[in-house]
């Protein structure tokens, strides 16, 4: 639990515009669930034998003796959501969710990278996998479980108890012991059905003639319980290490709720991580869209106390206005205006209270100007046109 500090502004604000921007393109739209559910619902969807559910959750009972938790993930909340308000009466496929054809499978890779390349992320890595589905796996976990067996006591503890509960973890472990066990066991490309085959297929087909550059990872597994099919995650080589992006198709996750079978596919993007890799780029400037700002400059108690309704009136008319009326000096608040690379300065003293003008100051040329405080957002948006052309 961070602190999203103004230092890293420019940052978060470029993810934000750009998942919006990359969201309406796409015809995504918006849905927001609770920061607190029953617990039960991760249980359930997620699954016990997680690492969400067994370490990452804060659970907790409330004065009416509910047990609740903290939103760990959001793809259950949504489905959740999707259930309980009827949504797919909205529409079908609704992009907040998807269908059983590949054809979403690629579409949420396609709409991923689209994301990272807007925010000027470079050399994102793409790693896909499939994990079958209830007619394959099966005989998948029969395998794995063989091959395991006599490798138990050489396993991290964490991988020993998953042997039992969720074999598919011991595939996605980052001990080194573990990894090292784990490069000769099976794959599950060689115990896919004749349906997932197919649809994995079809998916690497997509992704192709889409020139997608990609990693064949027949080891990614995904840690929670709802993934069926398609798996993928994505990294930055700026950081290699840590995965920005990670989804795939749940067609079970509804099921395990409680309701009939409905497709989904998706994708969760880990901001504080995009954040990240965005620092640790060297020479990186966030994409954000710069405004043409204004810097309200006011020079004795008269000007400061009419300065607050004229920087009003210039936001109300959409104006962006920055000010620094606690220092009381011209040239400290001039040294503001070119710290925050003000375009245009408005000078207010105690004479243009007095005369109803004002000054404004070019703070690329120097060039002063006096204009009628009545007319002075028309005059300001003017002049900030013609700096900007």
């Amino acid at each position: 639990m961070a602190d999203i500090l103004p230092k890293e502004h420019d940052f978060w604000k470029a993810v934000f515009e750009v998942g919006w921007n990359v969201s309406e393109l796409n015809d995504f739209y918006y849905i927001e669930t609770p920061i607190l559910e029953e617990a039960a619902l991760f249980e359930r969807g997620v699954g016990e034998a997680t690492d969400i559910v067994e370490k990452e959750m804060y659970v907790f009972k409330t004065k009416g003796g509910e047990r609740v938790a903290m939103r760990p993930e959001n793809t259950a909340a949504v489905m959740r959501s999707y259930l309980e308000n009827h949504l797919g009466y909205f529409s079908t496929p609704l992009k907040v969710f998807g269908d059983g054809d590949a054809v979403y499978d690629a579409e949420i890779i396609l709409t991923t990278l689209s994301f990272f390349k807007a925010l000027k992320l470079k050399e994102p890595i793409l790693k896909l996998n499939t994990i079958g589905c209830r007619v394959c796996r099966p005989n998948y976990r029969v395998k794995l479980k063989d091959y395991y067996r006599h490798k138990k006591n050489k396993l991290c503890k964490d991988c020993e108890r998953r042997y039992e509960d969720n074999i598919f973890r011991l595939l996605d472990c980052k001990e080194p012991g573990c990894v090292e066990q784990r490069k000769d066991a099976p794959i599950i490309l060689d115990f896919l059905c004749a349906n997932c085959n197919t649809h994995f297929r079809s998916v690497l087909e997509l992704v192709e003639d889409n020139n997608i550059a990609y990693e064949p990872d027949p080891y990614l597994v995904r840690g929670l319980d709802y993934y069926n099919r398609t798996v993928f995650e994505v990294f930055s080589s700026a950081l290699p290490d840590i995965a920005i992006a990670a989804g795939g198709r749940y067609d079970y996750l509804a099921e395990l709720l409680g309701a009939r079978q409905i497709p989904g596919v998706g994708v969760a993007i880990g901001i504080e991580r995009v954040v990240e890799v965005m620092k640790a780029m060297e020479g990186y400037a966030p994409p954000v869209k710069q405004k043409s700002r204004v810097f309200f400059i006011g020079v004795g108690d008269e000007a400061k106390k009419a300065s607050v309704k004229y920087i009003n009136n210039l936001r109300q008319g959409g104006v962006y206005t920055l000010e620094s009326l606690g220092k009381k000096s011209l040239k400290a608040q001039l040294k503001s205006a070119d710290k925050y690379k003000a375009k245009l300065a408005v000078i207010l003293g105690q004479r243009e209270v007095f005369e109803g003008s004002a000054i404004l100051r070019d703070m690329n040329s120097g060039v002063q100007e006096t204009v009628l405080l009545e007319k002075l957002v028309e005059e300001v948006k003017k002049r900030l046109k013609n700096n900007h052309g």
